[in-house]
């Protein structure tokens, strides 16, 4: 009997006494063959979500089964490309078929007949297992792609292509498995994008994901392998520090999410990107970046599948030995989709709406991201930067509370110090990483024995800060004594000195971590020192007078990035200084 459409709600279609479906299988609605996905069977009815808009789609169309769960397709040519939520190619799309995407649009990911230079990297009779890479070929002039042996094509080579160039399905390789049976092997491969993909053993993290930002790499770092969510009302700057984090992180690869943005905050974030030089190389950015771009108005249910299929990307690059940086902007927009589909599936709702798996999905999320030993031997990493904009900045809300369950470093952007043009306006008092004692022996190792001590001691201030400035909103700093006030001030340097970043200065956009331990040694000596000075009898108002607290706030403008030898003469000035006041 044929499948047929028995009713539309919005992105959810129902058939009616199907029995061919199977759970998650990914199936084409109506004559245009819309994508969708199977997310729930009964004993009358099959429920399909639908990723496309189904504007125009009417009772007693057919429904196609695949036999196959929603996959991404992966191989060369994936870096550079601008992809929607279900790995449609965007500028091939608006070259063909105009600015906006047609329904059952079915444009391939990947072009099939463009060349690449592939060289082998195994002989007859070697045997390959699952994972395994068997060829390389240079994707982008920074990024060789491996190509790894698809699931259930194992073993012996018994042919190889010679090197040369091929297009995406030219067979390269031949094997032979135990019952002998023969597997060509192409360069391109399937994956479905709900399953994570297999790797041989998950590796403790112990090195940290620099970033070049002062307040994430000292005080609230990430590790790779590990996950960060930046929580954020509007305006806040959760894209912009995205943005940066992307430029400057030491990871290999970069993929971008963006969830369910505004249309023209999605044009502006492709624009840059394809702008942004990368400073690793000199070369663009895009040549070790993936997009993929779903705007607020593209179809509710291609939020959800958009996330999966960047995690997937991500997966792909890590089996290679990469370690990449996956980037989702918004996790809240992809909430929200849950809890559309989940009102049309008419489920019990729970906390706000949103349904009462809402925790497994993002757990699921976030839960492959982790530094790993892969399939092939090498080691890679997928570390997951999430973006989170709860309502009126109101992180009570459900996806904010869940999604600080499963991550451990958490970035809490504030209202106010957006407003005052902090950047990057973390609120240290709010935001916290579990990564430091993981990161501790690195840091001791490679940055030196003082860097964690250093860190606790500028925390330690800005909580002593934090706690004295609520006294002075009530009562004046007038009455506060001369210690009390030195706090105040050693913590205004902090902020200003060291927590604010200006991404526009050339030495100050990108800071290493040698840099960053000079500049918390040169704050915690005037402490030190002005401590003592006050311990002795003298006033704290003749030191401030001097300008010296100015002059060390300004010392991240004054000392390239190339000359820290420069930071020696700070101690040896305020010295000096301490001494003339005596």
């Amino acid at each position: 009997m044929k499948n047929t459409i028995y009713s539309i709600n919005g992105p959810v279609v129902t058939i009616k006494n199907a029995i061919d479906f199977s759970m998650l299988e990914m199936v084409f609605v109506g004559n245009d063959k819309l994508l969708g996905e199977v997310i729930s069977i009964s004993q009358d009815l099959t429920t399909v979500q639908v990723y496309e808009s189904t504007t125009g789609l009417i009772l007693g169309e057919p429904v196609y089964s695949t036999g196959e769960p929603i996959s991404s397709m992966l191989g060369p040519g994936l870096l550079k490309n601008i992809f929607d939520g279900i790995e449609r190619p965007l500028k091939t799309i608006s070259e063909k078929e105009g600015m906006y995407i047609p329904v059952g649009s079915d444009v391939e990911s990947l072009d099939r007949n463009q060349l690449w230079d592939v060289k082998m990297t195994v002989a007859i009779d070697d045997q390959l297992k699952f994972g395994h890479i068997y060829a390389t070929a240079p994707e982008t002039e920074t990024i060789e792609h491996r190509f790894m042996v698809p699931f259930g094509a194992d073993g012996r080579v018994v042919w190889i292509a010679k090197n040369g160039k091929y297009k995406l399905f030219d067979v390269i390789c031949k094997t032979e498995d135990s019952k002998g049976d023969t597997h060509e092997l192409t360069l391109v491969q399937k994956w479905p994008i709900k399953t994570p993909r297999p790797v041989t053993k998950r590796i403790p993290i112990t090195v940290p994901l620099i970033s070049g930002q002062r307040i994430i790499d000292t005080l609230f770092p990430i590790a790779k392998g590990g996950a960060a969510a930046v929580p954020g009302g509007f305006g806040t700057g959760k894209t912009m520090m995205q943005h940066q984090f992307a430029k400057w992180c030491d990871a290999d690869l970069i993929v971008y999410v963006g969830c369910g943005e505004r249309g023209n905050e999605m044009t502006q974030v492709l624009e840059e990107f394809g702008e942004l030089i990368d400073p690793r190389t000199n070369k663009l950015l895009m040549e070790r970046t993936v997009l993929i771009a779903n705007t607020s108005n593209m179809p509710v249910a291609a939020r959800e599948a958009s996330i999966y299929t960047g995690i997937t990307i991500a997966e792909y690059y890590r089996d290679m030995g990469y370690h990449v940086a996956l980037m989702a902007d918004s996790t809240s927009r992809w909430a929200e989709a849950l809890r559309e589909i989940s009102g049309r599936l008419e489920e019990m709702p729970a906390e706000e709406g949103f349904p009462a798996y809402l925790p497994s999905r993002i757990s699921q999320f976030y839960e492959r991201a982790g530094y790993m030993q892969t399939l092939s031997g090498n080691e890679g990493s997928v570390s997951i930067i999430g973006a989170v904009s709860p309502q009126g900045g109101d992180f009570s809300e459900p996806v904010t509370q869940n999604t600080k369950r499963f991550v451990r470093s958490f970035w809490a952007l504030d209202k106010q110090l957006a407003y005052q043009r902090h950047y990057a306006a973390i609120n240290w008092n709010t935001s916290y990483s579990d990564y430091v004692l993981d990161l501790s022996k690195w840091y001791d190792t490679n940055i030196g024995p003082t860097f964690l001590s250093n860190r606790q001691e500028i925390m330690s201030i800005l909580s002593e800060e934090n706690k004295l400035l609520e006294i002075v909103k009530l009562i004046g700093s007038d009455v506060l004594p001369d210690d009390q006030k030195l706090i105040i001030e050693v913590g205004k340097v902090i902020r200003l000195g060291f927590l604010q970043q200006n991404a526009f200065h050339k030495d100050d956009t990108y800071v290493p971590l040698e840099k960053q331990l000079k500049m918390m040694d040169v704050i915690l000596y005037l402490h030190q020192t002005a401590k003592k000075f006050i311990e002795e009898g003298h006033s704290l108002n003749v030191l401030i007078e001097t300008g010296i607290f100015e002059q060390v706030i300004k010392m991240k403008y004054e000392v390239p990035n190339d000359n820290l030898d420069l930071f020696k003469e700070y101690p040896k000035r305020i010295d000096r200084l301490i001494k003339r006041l005596k």
